[in-house]
This record gives structure tokens, C-alpha cells and sequence, in this order.
């Protein structure tokens, strides 16, 4: 069984005051903080090793490469990718995701072409098609969610899958779990309707990875973009899974440096997989970092993690309901996320007394503008929790909303 108390000590973040109270830090959605152990792998590559990697034959070079590739070999184990080369490290999910949108769907979709995306999506798994459609002149279709706004519970409508992903269908592109409503989309449902049409299927795995975990052979999809930066390691890595089929036919997304075997005055032929999509100097030092996140979180277990934000969640939508006119989206059984809004007050104003408070929530459209159109609200307020967090923290959060109710006089 997870212990919140016991976890929090591995994190040098939660020793820091805010406004003078203790840090009650309830983003993890936008970014988790960091263990000791990943801070200290930073700072253990600049100090004894920093080298460029791949390309030297000194010892520092050696050690920082044989540390670089040894990640790729763990996220590759962490995801169930059939081997490290299936691995692409990006700056962030988003870039992953544009990666495929300017490679195999440059290749592979055409103008009538269909790509459907649903309703929950994060702007970074919506942009990138809208844009290629532009270009392409394909059609976007939007898998809809059950109900109006007034009875939306964030859930996909699965009984109009046959309805949108048709035989036009080349791509699906959707998220593994809402960032905005914690809502878990049925993936296996929406694979096997694509399977039946042809279609390639991408998931959207930044928020769903870290909560939820994967296997990306059992569920057969066949591409995987997440980030570092939610699953307790540093900003700037994303990660890319395709499977080596596809990649192998894909061309570059960039160009330059470590991405080609063999270079002329006017022409260049391209490194192997996965080096051919990772152009010039890496982060190197975040991505050994994020080696120890996967460490960290391989210390855990994903039941227990679900258990315990289930009852976070449980417990935070029964205090929020005290509150008169309070409104709370999303399924009851969301995965460590509450969205919610203060009835004539905007969630900007109630994020800013929460953090008077120490409490650390956040407020706005959560880059999912489409489904905030789709609950007829401009934003909300959002709490999102981790291991490291507890009861108390939404103790405090809700005590905090009761200064929003007095300061509004509601």
C-alpha cells in the first residue's frame, strides 16, 4: 500500500514554504515534481562524465553514451516495446507527435483521407492533425463524447465508432486518459475498430503513462508519445514508440548531425533506427536523468497508484459537493483527476487564494479549448494528484475553498 508521508521525503521540493504555509502541490497534471535520486543524476552527468555521446572514443564519451542508450533500454522494457531501437527520445510529447504528422502522414494520407481524434484531446494531439488536414486536405473527424453539457460525464461514445471511423479512416489519434475530466478512454475498443478499417492508431500517452502504465504489444497500438517531465523525471524528453515497421519507412523529421551514416557535397543517407529521428547534440543529462524516474516508478505499483488515486478522487468530489452550487466534471472514477468550478467565480481568482494558502491547483482551459466548448464553461479549476499526495492536502485545498466562498460572499 502506498505512503503518501513516506514517498513525499524523496522529494527535496516538499521542504519549501509557499506564502508561508507548507507546499500543498495538487499539478501534477501539468508536471510532477522530481525525487532526490532523479536531481542527483543531473548533477552526477555534469559533474563526471559531460561529454557528447555517439561520437567519441574518449572514456567520458563512452560512459555517457553507454548511460544515454541504457535508458532507451528501460523505457523500452517499461512500456513493452519489442526492443530499444522501437525508442525515439524527442524534447516532449508534443514534438513526438508532430514527428509522425510530418513523417508517415506526409507519406501515407491524401486528400478525402479521414483522421479521427476525440473530443477529449489536449491541443497537442488536435493542432498537429488540423494542420495536416489543411495541408493534406483530408477530412478531421471528432469522436464525440455521451450527452450535452449539462449531462457529460467525459466518457467517449463508443456505440458511434463504426460511425466515424469508416473505411476512410487512415489514422486515429487519442489520448489515454483526459488531463482535463481523468476520464480513461476505452483504447481497445477504438484499436480494434481501427484494426477492422486499416487504420493506424496513435495514443496520446503523456497523461495516461504515468497513471496508468502500458503495454504497447498487448494493447497493439501503433504509436506512443508520453514525456519525462510527467512521470517525475526533467522537462525537455519525450518520448516516441513506433513500431520498427513503420519507422523504418519514415522519413527524417530533421536534419543535421548523428542522423546520417554517410554524408557527400550534395547528398546524405540516414543512420539506423532509432538515431535516424534524433538530429545533432541530445539532452543528454535529462534523459539519464529520466532513467531514475523510471527507477522510481518501477519501485511502485500501478494497482496500488490507481487504488490510491481512486480514493483521492473519491474523496476530494464527495468535500467539493459540500460546497452549495458547486460544479464537479467528469466521471466519478476518474485517474487522479478533479475538475471543478466555483459558481460565479473564476477559476484564475480561485486558483490565486488557493495559493495564499500554499496550495498549488490550476486554472484555465488546460489546452483543451474544444472540450471546455463542449462543457459550455471558458475554464476550470483543476485538481490533480501522485503518490506523494494525501487526504490532508485536500483537507487543506477544500479549506482554502472556503475563503473563495467568504471573499465572494457566496
Amino acid at each position: 500500500m502506498l505512503n503518501p508521508l513516506h514517498i513525499k521525503k524523496d522529494f527535496p521540493i516538499f521542504e519549501r514554504q509557499v506564502n508561508g504555509k507548507p507546499l500543498v502541490y495538487l499539478d501534477n497534471a501539468s508536471t510532477t515534481q522530481k525525487p532526490g535520486a532523479v536531481l542527483d543524476a543531473l548533477t552526477e552527468y555534469y559533474s563526471t562524465m559531460n561529454a557528447n555521446i555517439h561520437r567519441g572514443v574518449h572514456t567520458l564519451s563512452e560512459e555517457a553514451t553507454a548511460a544515454y542508450e541504457g535508458v532507451r533500454a528501460k523505457v523500452a522494457a517499461f512500456i513493452g516495446a519489442r526492443e530499444p531501437a522501437e525508442i525515439v527520445f524527442t524534447r516532449n510529447a508534443t514534438e513526438a507527435l508532430n514527428l509522425i504528422a510530418y513523417t508517415w502522414c506526409e507519406q501515407n494520407i491524401y486528400s478525402g483521407d479521414e483522421v479521427v481524434v476525440s473530443e477529449l484531446e489536449h491541443h497537442s494531439n488536435l493542432v498537429p492533425w488540423q494542420e495536416l488536414c489543411r495541408r493534406k486536405k483530408a477530412v478531421l473527424k471528432i469522436l464525440p463524447l455521451d450527452g450535452d453539457a449539462k449531462i457529460c460525464d467525459g466518457n467517449i461514445d463508443v456505440q458511434r465508432l463504426d460511425e466515424f471511423i469508416t473505411e476512410k479512416c487512415k489514422l486515429v489519434a487519442v489520448t489515454q486518459l483526459s488531463n482535463v475530466l481523468g476520464t480513461i478512454v476505452p483504447l481497445e475498443k477504438i484499436i480494434k475498430r481501427a484494426r477492422e478499417v486499416g487504420a493506424v492508431v496513435v495514443i496520446d500517452g503523456a497523461q495516461g503513462v504515468p497513471h496508468l502504465g502500458i503495454d504497447v504489444q498487448k494493447l497493439d497500438c501503433d504509436f506512443l508519445a508520453f514525456s519525462s517531465h510527467k512521470m517525475f523525471g526533467p522537462t525537455g524528453v519525450g518520448i516516441l514508440y513506433g513500431k520498427r515497421e513503420l519507422l523504418e519507412k519514415m522519413p527524417p523529421f530533421l536534419f543535421g548531425g548523428d542522423m546520417v551514416k554517410e554524408v557527400t557535397a550534395h547528398e546524405a543517407n540516414w543512420n539506423e533506427l532509432p538515431w535516424k529521428f534524433e538530429a545533432g547534440t541530445p539532452n543528454i543529462a535529462d534523459v539519464i536523468a529520466f532513467g531514475k524516474a523510471i527507477e522510481f516508478m518501477e519501485s511502485l505499483n500501478f494497482e496500488e497508484i490507481r487504488s490510491h488515486e481512486k480514493e483521492l478522487v473519491k474523496y476530494a468530489r464527495q468535500k467539493l459537493s459540500e460546497f452549495p452550487g458547486m460544479q464537479i466534471y467528469g466521471p466519478a472514477s476518474s485517474a487522479g483527476i478533479v475538475s471543478f468550478n466555483v459558481p460565479g467565480v473564476h477559476p484564475h481568482d480561485v486558483a490565486s487564494i488557493l495559493n495564499e494558502a500554499g496550495v498549488a491547483v490550476r486554472a484555465g482551459h488546460h489546452c483543451a479549448q474544444p472540450l471546455m466548448q463542449k462543457l459550455q464553461v471558458p475554464a476550470t479549476t483543476r485538481m490533480s494528484f501522485s503518490v506523494y499526495n494525501d487526504e490532508g492536502d485536500v483537507d487543506t485545498a477544500v479549506e482554502a475553498l472556503k475563503n473563495v466562498y467568504k471573499i465572494f460572499k457566496l
